[in-house]
């Protein structure tokens, strides 16, 4: 039977080796006011032109939002460490911020 300090000393050395390789960033402009993380109760989202979107989470519910982010997947697949990018410019998205938020 391996001790517990062992073992723990096996774990970290794999979570070491594992993790490397694993360093990725994400280089997206942003503005000198926006920040790192969204609201509460909102998301973020990415235009084309790499523009960012602070998205209300009751836009979710919404047929529109539901259709951009299934199109997002077909283009660009589920994004696992990185931001969601919608397939339009940001005039595109701006216009139907607009209609799902009336």
């Amino acid at each position: 039977m391996i001790s517990p300090g062992k073992l723990m000393a096996m774990a970290k050395k794999w979570q070491k080796m594992a993790g490397i390789g694993r360093r990725r960033k994400i280089c997206l402009p942003r503005d000198k006011n926006s920040s790192r993380l969204a609201d509460k109760g909102h998301f973020v989202v990415y235009s084309m032109d790499k523009r960012r979107f602070m998205v209300p989470l009751s836009y979710l519910s919404s047929t529109i939002f539901i259709e951009l982010l299934r199109m997002s997947e077909e283009e660009f697949g589920l994004p696992r460490d990185g931001p969601i990018t919608l397939p339009f410019d940001s005039a595109a998205i701006e216009y139907m911020v607009s209609v799902v938020g009336t």
